[in-house]
């Protein structure tokens, strides 16, 4: 036990680690060679409980602290499917933490809950085509037509954005105020003027990457979620969540790829004797270890914090910039030990190195993450969660 995780955490563990072995495993390579993962596995894993282990009771969920999130997003690393991984947290943490935080109550109950069911995938539509990081400036609008908002624009590099049976989208209700100008809304897949492209990519290629384009849609004012004009900072908010998601990520893939390295080690030969006896090899697998371990402590403290309610924005930028960086770098050198055979397909570090490139671009490149960690560290700026 850790003063992080209790005996019912690492029960939960082992518990996840089971169902990710009968469950996912032995469908994984159909899903990165095909680009679908299908439907029923979205349902299994609300038939246990996943999608819904930090969600209020009231609507389907569990109301667990966020250390089995740091557990769900751990195991599923090891699957060794960034694509996979990030389709179910994609789901379950940004989509549906919109839905939990700001939607209406009849809202939650037409959606909420059957995401928690795994019925009903949801994606977050921000980036935009010409925008990418730079959330405020968006060029998507909802315009307010009587008791409507019709919404024109697009989005890209979302998410399930082809799975989606509804989408949390953000749109300029007021393009003269900038960010101040922008809101948040549900949009259901059947609204008519939806369309959506698949992007080809370099990893995650179990998971649906898409394009969106918002052609006339017509949304009822009531899917509107929150406060009109206050959707930048609720996305600001959430933002922390997702940054450290993908810190917490980036830790375990590399403790994956460092235990795998290390078993093959043992058993490869050269001159004479095992890898794992060359000091040069033996020296870097330590520095890896290392840096690993310090950044998941970070990663835990930095959790611990945000289950405590602190606003943790520079430190979950933090965790991200670094953890990611190190992963790169872990893959990379993990790939090298393995010789030609890491270059092959069918051992796992090629699959990975791949999937590790998106760390540091998605959820706010590190270029991005370093400015605004130096606002906050040499400008004093402060970041401030969303006025409720």
């Amino acid at each position: 036990m850790s003063r992080y995780f209790s005996e019912e955490h690492e029960l939960f563990r082992k518990s996840f680690q089971e169902f990710l072995q009968k469950e996912v495993v032995p469908h994984i390579d159909k899903w990165e060679e095909t680009g679908t993962i299908e439907r029923f596995i979205w349902k299994k894993f609300g038939e246990m409980g996943y999608f819904g282990l930090n969600q209020p009771e009231e609507y389907g969920g569990m109301g667990l602290d966020l250390f089995y999130t740091v557990i769900f997003l751990e195991e599923l690393q090891k699957v060794n499917s960034g694509g996979f991984a990030a389709a179910m947290w994609a789901h379950a943490y940004l989509a549906m933490t919109h839905v939990k935080v700001e939607a209406s109550h009849e809202l939650k109950e037409k959606y909420l809950t059957p995401a928690i069911e795994g019925e009903k995938i949801g994606c977050l539509c921000v980036s935009e085509p010409f925008g990418g990081s730079d959330v405020a400036g968006m060029k998507t609008t909802a315009v307010k037509k009587g008791d409507k908002y019709v919404i024109n624009g697009s989005k890209t590099f979302i998410t399930n954005g082809v799975y989606a049976d509804f989408y949390v989208v953000a749109a300029k209700t007021d393009p003269d105020k900038g960010n101040k100008g922008m809101s948040i809304f549900l949009v259901d897949k059947e609204f008519k003027g939806i369309s959506a492209i698949k992007l080809n990519k370099l990893g995650w290629r179990a998971s649906d990457t898409a394009e969106l384009a918002f052609d006339n849609v017509e949304v009822p004012s009531e899917y509107l979620m929150g406060e009109e004009g206050k959707g930048f900072s609720y996305i600001m908010q959430h933002f922390a969540m997702e940054r450290l998601i993908m810190g917490i990520n980036a830790h375990a893939r590399s403790e994956f790829a460092l235990e795998y390295t290390m078993g093959y080690m043992k058993e490869r030969e050269a001159f004479g004797k095992t890898l794992d006896k060359f000091q040069a090899l033996r020296h870097s697998i330590a520095e890896m270890v290392s840096e690993v371990e310090v950044i998941k402590e970070f990663n835990y403290a930095t959790a611990k914090r945000l289950n405590d309610g602190d606003y943790v924005v520079k430190e979950a930028s933090m965790s991200k910039l670094l953890a990611t960086k190190i992963a790169d770098e872990v893959m990379y050198k993990c790939l090298q030990f393995l010789g030609g055979y890491g270059y092959m397909e069918d051992y796992p570090l090629a699959r990975m190195l791949r999937d590790s490139r998106l760390g540091p671009i998605g959820g706010g490149t590190s270029e991005i993450l370093k400015e605004i960690i130096a606002k906050m560290v040499i400008d004093q700026k402060e970041y401030k969660p969303a006025a409720k």
